[in-house]
């Protein structure tokens, strides 16, 4: 039990990439969702499990059952009127990337249904991981879209002044996935029972 809890509370996490490219546009955009697998190899939900332990994906010294992370660049259009620097707008690409578990061979009858539920719920999980980062995409579009800075005509120090603004706006983002995982990682959360049914089943 304790190297499951060990394990479960290094489950998941949003990693944080993030660059900006300075260009002209103002579009529509949706975030390109990606996902990877690695593979897992058992007889039963337990060596399943142990498989994810020695073979999930890395996150500093632990390794986790699933994770995402995202890219994220920014097309940005800042104006000169007068001698004042406006950004006109600004258009994102996000990519979100998540690694998931994979069986390395086809299951079947009830270990199948059991890592079915399982990897049903690990997706859900990672899933609002990744709805977390699009939101923050749109707080740094409302945020800073139409931000003017007067007496820049070389539009510096507009960009000086949104440093704090996307810092608090991720900070916020860090602090909202780490009390999400604090209630699924809880005694009887979400993620305590998705493992506890994979490992006392089949």
């Amino acid at each position: 039990m304790t190297r499951l809890r060990k394990l479960a509370k290094a489950a998941f996490s949003a990693g944080i990439m993030v660059g900006a490219t300075v260009t002209s546009a103002n579009a529509e955009w949706q975030a390109i969702d990606k996902v990877e697998t690695y593979p897992v190899r058992g007889s039963t939900g337990a060596e399943l499990y142990a498989s994810i332990g020695e073979n999930g994906p890395k996150l500093g010294v632990a390794r986790t059952i699933a994770h995402t992370s995202f890219r994220l660049t920014w097309k940005r259009d800042y104006q000169t009127r007068g001698t004042d620097c406006v950004l006109a707008s600004a258009v994102p690409t996000l990519v979100i990337t998540t690694v998931l578990p994979k069986p390395a061979v086809p299951l079947s009858g009830p270990l199948q249904q059991s890592w079915q539920t399982f990897i049903d719920g690990v997706t859900a999980h990672e899933r609002v991981h990744g709805d977390h980062i699009k939101a923050m995409v749109k707080e740094i579009e409302k945020a800073t879209i139409g931000l003017a800075e007067p007496n820049d005509p070389q539009c510096r120090k507009i960009r000086e002044k949104m440093q704090p603004v996307l810092g608090e706006i991720s900070r916020a983002e860090r602090q909202k996935q780490r009390e999400f995982d604090q209630v699924e990682f809880a005694n009887g959360g979400n993620v305590q029972r998705l493992i506890l049914a994979l490992v006392n089943g089949p």
